[in-house]
């Protein structure tokens, strides 16, 4: 009676779970292929999303539909970025490749790099014409041109540089890479001053919202770093998350902003990082970019296996029934390593959650409270050690619960 009591209790928690408005909702992208980076120039109706096997897509009506365009090559391209008038922009990627178009996307045209090394991002500041792209060993390429032409210039490292931003001018910039490298120029790009990120991790997207003063940058194993000061000094952030974050972005000012990474995972902040919150994706597979055109509520994410996810509601679930009342749990995570597990290695939970008096509760299969935990925002697996048989986990705050099956075999 007590197993049949549980899964009835269950089964009503799953339904309720599973009831409200979607906040990310997915897209037909028409390919499987990786997508790397996704940009919406002018509004978010006109956008591009570029990624492996040279493959490029282009919306005009807000994401119902993507087109492919033709390329010309089978390249990975990693990044895309055009002007403001939607119309000329540049793709690059790996051994050195630029692409340009000046109508669209109707035609792209390679462009001479002058280098082999595979270039991970590219970005023109305000200045219609400057433009600048990174990549591995150091490398930094400008145009002042719109694209036409490219010149190197001296990075002073050779570290692979993932991001590269220059916020209001073609004067003062920044790029980050491996090793926790973040540089800056004030001229240009004729010099570049390393700065102390305080990280040895990786750094794979950074973004300055507003001007030159306020930016952040993401990467490997959660790690989210910011600066007040234009990276005179830079503080590590707590993100909640384990897992890589590949691209972070502040869409209107400098206090609310997304990052997504591995595992469909997206977190946003609205007080400038103070405190990060995850939302649910609906998708298990790696997001590699995020673009929030105008506002915070309407925005894009692209990522594997050409996937390709919309929010026009900042992406918040909503409870059907409840007029704006925000579904809490989706700010919360439960996570089971390893599942099945074996009795030796026990089973690893990892509970994220922000709302107050959480609690991560093991049942067995009669219904009996085996383990009790306090949930408390954290980046560490716990391990519970158990007895081989299937349990139920449960992260549960005032108002919902979230559960998870665990197996354990000898």
């Amino acid at each position: 009676m007590k197993t049949f009591r549980l899964f009835k209790v269950l089964a009503v928690l799953f339904a309720l779970t599973g009831v409200g408005q979607a906040g990310w909702t997915r897209q037909t992208s028409g390919t499987t292929n990786y997508l790397s980076s996704v940009h919406f120039p002018l509004d978010a109706q006109i956008g591009y999303a570029v990624g492996y096997s040279g493959t490029i897509l282009k919306t005009t009506d807000g994401g119902a539909n993507w087109t492919s365009q033709i390329s010309g090559t089978s390249y990975k391209l990693a990044s895309v970025h055009f002007l403001s008038d939607a119309q000329t922009g540049c793709a690059v990627g790996d051994l050195g490749i630029i692409l340009k178009t000046t109508n669209g996307g109707v035609n792209w045209t390679s462009q001479e790099s002058g280098t082999n090394n595979h270039l991970t991002s590219v970005h023109f500041s305000s200045d219609a014409q400057a433009g600048y792209a990174a990549g591995w060993f150091g490398s930094i390429l400008k145009t002042t041109d719109g694209g036409q032409t490219w010149m190197w210039l001296n990075s002073g490292t050779v570290n692979r540089l993932y991001s590269i931003y220059f916020p209001t001018s073609a004067q003062t910039g920044y790029a980050v890479g491996e090793y926790g490298t973040v540089l800056k120029t004030t001229d240009g790009g004729a010099n570049w001053t390393s700065q102390i990120s305080g990280t040895g991790r990786a750094l794979l997207s950074v973004h300055f919202p507003l001007d030159a003063q306020t930016g952040y940058a993401v990467g490997t194993n959660g790690t989210i770093v910011k600066t007040t000061d234009g990276g005179a000094s830079w503080t590590s952030q707590t993100s909640g998350a384990i897992d890589w974050l590949y691209s972070v972005h502040f869409p209107a000012d400098t206090r609310a902003g997304y990052a997504v990474g591995d595992y469909g995972l997206i977190i946003k902040t609205a007080d400038g990082g103070g405190a990060w919150t995850r939302q649910t994706s609906g998708v298990s597979s790696g997001l590699l970019s995020v673009f929030f055109p105008l506002d915070a509520q309407t925005g894009y994410t692209v990522g594997w296996l050409g996937i390709i996810l919309k929010t026009t509601n900042g992406g918040v679930w909503v409870k059907e029934g409840k007029d704006d009342a925000r579904y809490s749990m989706l700010d919360a995570g439960l996570r089971i390593r390893q599942n099945p597990t074996t009795k030796a290695r026990g089973v690893r939970l990892l509970a994220i959650s922000h709302a107050p008096h959480a609690k991560l509760q093991v049942f067995d299969v009669a219904g009996k409270l085996v383990e009790a935990l306090t949930a408390m925002p954290c980046d560490r697996w716990l391990t519970v050690a158990l007895s081989p048989g299937v349990y139920f986990v449960t992260l549960k705050t005032e108002s919902e619960s979230i559960t998870k099956k665990a197996v354990i075999v000898e």
